[in-house]
C-alpha cells in the first residue's frame, strides 16, 4: 500500500490556507483518505480511514512530504564508510539527533541554500515512519511499530555542523528534510540500494545492509528515551558519499524498490 500527501492543484501549493489531503495510490491514481492512515480511529488500532470523495491522477496533483511528524529522528554516523570519510570514529551506540519538523518539504520542493553556510551537502536516506504510539520497545517487536518506509534527504550545512560541535543549526534550516515521494506499508528494508544523484552523477551508492546498528535496534534505543508518535520520522543513516551542492543543483535520492525524491537546490532570498 502506497499512501500520499498532495495538494489537488500547484497553484494550491503556494497558498498556506488549502488544505493538504492524504491519499491512497493505486496504479498512478490517487484515492483521498478521510485522515491520516496511520492514526486509529478512537484508539481502535486499526488502521482503516475511509476513501472518500472522487480518485484522481497522480499526474494532477502536486505531492507533499507524505509525513507530518511530531518529531524527526536521525541516526548520525550508521555507515562506517561515511564516518570516515568525515573523520569520525564508528559510535559505540546508536548517535541520535532531532531535526525540526520546520525542516520538511516534499517531492520537487526547493532546498534552500542559506546564504550564512559555505558548504551544504547531500545525504540520502532510507526514512520509517511510525505507526503506533510506543515507550520502552523490546529489539524483537520493535519492527511492529512501524507504519512504512519512504526516501529521505538529511540536508546539512556542514561547515555549521563543524563549527558549532553540535548539530542543530547544520541540520536544522528551513527545507532541510525533503521526504517522499510517498509512504510504502509493505516495502522490505533489508539490502536496499541508497543512491544519491547530482545533476545525474552519482554521489552516493550503499545499501542498507551496510548500517552499523539495524531499524530495530536503533527503534528500541531511541524508545527507552522517548515517547515515539504515529507519524514520527525516523531517518536512519547515510551511506558513504556525501558531498558539496550550489544553488542551481537537482538532487535525486533513490532507494530500490521504494521511490525516488528529487529537489532543486536554490539561493536564499537577500534579506530586506
Amino acid at each position: 500500500m502506497q499512501i500520499v500527501r498532495y495538494l489537488e492543484t500547484f497553484e494550491a501549493w503556494s497558498d498556506t490556507t488549502t488544505p493538504a489531503q492524504w491519499g491512497l495510490l493505486v496504479d498512478d491514481v490517487i484515492y483521498p483518505l478521510q485522515c491520516a492512515p496511520y492514526l486509529s480511529p478512537m484508539g481502535t488500532g486499526v488502521y482503516a480511514p475511509q476513501i472518500i470523495g472522487d480518485a484522481v491522477s497522480l499526474d494532477e496533483v502536486h505531492l507533499l512530504a507524505p509525513v507530518e511528524p511530531q518529531k524527526i529522528i536521525c541516526v548520525g554516523r550508521n555507515y562506517a564508510e561515511h564516518a570516515a570519510e568525515l573523520g569520525n570514529e564508528v559510535p559505540t551506540e546508536p548517535l541520535i539527533f532531532l531535526k525540526p519538523p520546520s525542516s520538511l518539504v516534499g517531492p520537487d520542493e526547493p532546498v534552500v541554500y542559506p546564504a550564512i553556510s559555505e558548504r551544504v551537502d547531500h545525504e540520502g536516506e532510507l526514512a520509517v515512519v511510525i505507526g503506533q504510539r510506543c515507550r520502552n520497545l523490546r529489539e524483537e517487536e520493535a519492527m511492529d511499530v512501524i507504519f512504512g518506509y519512504t526516501v529521505a534527504n538529511d540536508v546539512t550545512a556542514r561547515d555549521l555542523q563543524r563549527k558549532d560541535g553540535q548539530w542543530t543549526r547544520g541540520k536544522g534550516f528551513d527545507t532541510f528534510c525533503p521526504v517522499g515521494p510517498w509512504i510504502d506499508t509493505k516495502f522490505n528494508p533489508a539490502n536496499r540500494n541508497v543512491r544519491c544523484m547530482v545533476n545525474d552523477e552519482v554521489r552516493q551508492d550503499g545499501n542498507t545492509g551496510l548500517m552499523i546498528y539495524s531499524i530495530a535496534n536503533v527503534l528500541a534505543f531511541v524508545s527507552r528515551f522517548m515517547t515515539l508518535e504515529p507519524g514520527d520520522l525516523l531517518l536512519t543513516g547515510t551511506p558513504a558519499g556525501v558531498s558539496a551542492v550550489q544553488p542551481g543543483d537537482v538532487m535525486v535520492v533513490e532507494v530500490s524498490g521504494l521511490g525516488t525524491l528529487s529537489n532543486p537546490v536554490v539561493a536564499e532570498a537577500p534579506l530586506p
